[in-house]
């Protein structure tokens, strides 16, 4: 029977859950069909040209970092796959999905407290290692943008099984390794493994699972990302310890092949049919540009590279950042839309976190530096050091909700980012005389101010977008957080590698002096990035909980 109308024979009276009948439209109804709700529009995948063709509606999305920050904020729907998969099938894939984020991010840590152990292995310098650290997450922030439209042109199952497989094999050859630039390159092809895992997995979970248990199967993927950075230094300075450096990089083969295998069983191949054509342009203008800047800071780090060529890239990318910039104001759909820069608190928070998270992406490579290169400690000793960072920063996200909704973001983002950044100075004081519990403490407090910032940050950026810009705005907040990383990397190598030939001049004992200059040139920079806060109208307020707009207080 048609809802709401008619038919001959029947009674007169209309069914009483009977829905009334739309007015004719292409989208509602064609003579007899069934009637359906007419589909809402989206905004188009950023870096996509979509055909006009009506879209899925938009749905609320949970969406998690590297640094274990959830947000909500609305997530176009994909289109599901037609088969619906078994109850074990959606079991098994959920926990292919959060392995390959635990193996993503334990990937991004653990290899911070086995520097030193791979730079005497490779006949390298400690302080010269920061590329290791720099070719991982560069290489993941260039591949964010274009992990979505591979996933929608070849399907979800071929590309995370094509990503697990890259990322154990370049696993393997980084373990291989007899030159620093031989693990470089490894790390680079890990990279473009691992900046698939997270997102492809997260549309296949999207794709698959029905609206209400999309979020609870989100936040299972996401717990183990929350494991891989805290154990990560702790495990990989065990591994040295009772193995090798190689270990690091060996325990992901296996994991990797009984994935691929779970891959293949488990996750459904679907694709987006209406997936458009990709903006190659805009997506070489901004990875020349990433790259390019990225080249020139390490660079300096390179007492041996001209200035000159070092020159030559910093303009080379800058002029790549603004190429893009006029070819966005043209283009009808570029990868990421300038009108997104519209949205004060989404400019200032995209902003603000770039360079903030240049300091607080320094922290991690610097501190075991110091502990180990300058303090004596070995790296499980040093790894062990790291855990307070990690546990503190767990339980202080729930204080960071009660003081926005309080206090607003202007006020706590100033006096926060303020914090942080003299907490990072504080580390100019710290000495081998110093006690072993004063260190712990010192960087117990810096894991719980630190980790608040995050928070506070990654709010603010997605806060007041829309459904129309949640998917482009999310994809440029994941490129700019995984780019500040290795920005933070590579100017904290640079200032380094500066301070070390400047205090060799000066005192035989020049590496505790140069960390000491290194940590305070980057508190400076990270407490310099409150004025971009500034710019915050003093009523902002909100839940560090909620980025919908209607659930600001």
């Amino acid at each position: 029977m048609i809802p709401g109308r008619r038919l001959t024979g029947s009674p007169l009276r209309r069914c009483p859950t009977a829905r009334p009948t739309p007015p004719r439209s292409p989208l509602t109804h064609r003579g007899l069909e069934p009637w359906r709700p007419a589909a809402a529009s989206r905004a188009p995948r950023a870096g996509l040209v979509q055909p006009s063709a009506p879209e899925s509606p938009a749905r609320a999305g949970l969406f998690f970092y590297n640094d274990g920050c959830f947000a909500t904020t609305s997530l176009p729907m994909s289109r599901p796959a037609a088969p619906t998969p078994s109850e074990s099938s959606l079991t098994v894939m959920l926990w292919v999905v959060a392995t390959g984020f635990f193996m993503q991010t334990l990937d991004a840590t653990i290899v911070n407290t086995a520097l030193p152990s791979m730079a005497a292995s490779l006949g390298e310098s400690p302080l010269r290692m920061q590329s290791v650290v720099i070719a991982y997450s560069l290489t993941m922030a260039v591949m964010i943008p274009v992990s979505g439209w591979l996933a929608d042109t070849f399907g979800t199952r071929r590309v995370f099984f094509s990503a697990i497989l890259i990322f154990s094999a370049s696993s393997l050859l980084c373990a291989s390794a007899h030159t620093l630039p031989q693990l470089v390159a490894s790390r680079v092809a890990q990279g473009v493994g691992g900046a698939m895992l997270l997102p492809v997995g997260r549309l296949a979970v999207l794709r698959t699972f029905p609206a209400e248990r999309y979020l609870p199967a989100l936040s299972f993927v996401a717990i183990p990302g929350l494991i891989g950075p805290l154990i990560g230094p702790t495990l990989g300075g065990w591994l040295v310890e009772i193995a090798s450096w190689h270990w690091i990089f060996l325990i992901n083969v296996p994991v990797g092949v009984v994935g691929c295998i779970a891959t293949f069983y488990s996750m459904p191949d679907s694709r987006d049919p209406a997936a458009g054509r990709f903006d190659l342009k805009g997506y070489l203008l901004l990875t020349v540009g990433m790259i390019a800047v990225s080249l020139s800071l390490d660079g300096l780090a390179d007492l041996g590279m001209d200035h000159a060529a070092v020159l030559v890239l910093m303009i080379l990318g800058l002029a790549a950042f603004v190429a893009y910039g006029l070819y966005a104001v043209r283009a009808p759909h570029p990868i990421f839309s300038l009108e997104l820069f519209r949205i004060h608190t989404f400019s200032v928070g995209l902003l603000g976190n770039l360079f903030a998270r240049i300091g607080s992406g320094a922290m991690p490579y610097l501190i075991p530096l110091l502990l180990q290169v300058s303090l004596g400690y070995s790296a499980f000793e040093a790894g062990l050091m790291m855990l307070p960072v990690a546990v503190v920063g767990m339980f202080s996200k729930r204080l960071i909700t009660h003081l926005i909704q309080r206090h607003g973001y202007r006020k706590v983002l100033l006096v926060n980012t303020v914090m942080v950044g003299l907490l990072m100075a504080s580390f100019a004081l710290m000495r081998d005389n110093v006690p072993v519990w004063v260190q712990v403490l010192q960087l117990a407090v810096f894991g719980g101010f630190n980790s608040m910032q995050f928070t506070a940050m990654n709010t603010l950026t997605l806060k007041d977008l829309g459904t129309g810009g949640a998917s482009s705005g999310n994809s440029l907040f994941s490129l700019v957080q995984m780019l500040s990383m290795s920005l933070g990397v590579t100017v904290a190598g640079a200032l380094l590698a500066t301070f070390t030939g400047v205090m060799r001049s000066v005192t035989p004992t020049h590496t505790l002096p140069a960390f000491h200059a290194t940590f305070f040139c980057v508190g400076i920079i990270t407490a310099g990035s409150a004025w971009i806060f500034a710019q915050l109208a003093p009523d902002v307020r909100g839940s560090a909980k909620k980025t919908d707009p209607s659930e600001r207080a």
